[in-house]
């Protein structure tokens, strides 16, 4: 099921098609081989590579070779790539915008995206999402997370909340916590955070 409709942006094929175009397309100067680009949307190197395929057809996207590295970049020369950029950092830019921005902040141990557009995300059916919800786990300043919101939203086109709550919460919540059980019971998405 890593490769199911896209219900984030219905245009598109599948999740793995919008997910690697919105982190190639997010990051334009940078280059992503298909094995970095697999971990960071979850994906397996099969699948990846029939979607980077087709993208490098459809002249979307550019490869280049590095020893035995197949690397992927946006093609950003073309009439489209500001559009595409535009549509791709509203509907699945949530991944690559957040992981960037929570990297390396202090305290953030891990972080997920959750509620509607996780569900999406993950193949749920349904209306695409207004806001996107995440929780950090950690012990990250909360003007810190707040002003990570704020530039997300900048960048994303719609509200982010984030919530923190600490490692040991994380790990053994209160179960007469609503908000928890809801988080756990439904679709996450974890954000893959570099050191």
């Amino acid at each position: 099921m890593e490769n199911n409709p896209s219900w984030l942006l219905p245009l598109l094929r599948s999740r793995v098609t919008g997910a690697l175009l919105a982190l190639l397309y997010l990051h334009p100067d940078r280059d992503y081989s298909l094995t970095e680009a697999a971990k960071v949307i979850g994906a397996s190197p099969k699948v990846m590579s029939t979607e980077a395929d087709r993208l490098v057809a459809s002249g979307l996207v550019r490869e280049t070779r590095r020893a035995q590295s197949r690397l992927l970049q946006a093609e950003t020369g073309g009439p489209i790539a500001r559009p595409l950029t535009d549509l791709l950092a509203v509907t699945y830019g949530p991944l690559p915008v957040l992981s960037d921005l929570l990297s390396g902040v202090t305290g953030v141990e891990t972080a997920y995206i959750y509620g509607s557009w996780a569900a999406r995300y993950l193949g749920e059916p349904g209306p695409v999402p207004h806001d996107v919800d995440v929780l950090v786990v950690g012990t990250a300043d909360e003007d810190d997370l707040y002003d990570i919101a704020h530039e997300s939203e900048s960048r994303l086109g719609r509200e982010v909340n984030i919530t923190a709550i600490s490692p040991q919460y994380w790990e053994a919540p209160d179960p007469a916590d609503s908000f928890m059980r809801h988080v756990r019971e439904r679709p996450l998405v974890k954000l893959e955070l570099s050191p």
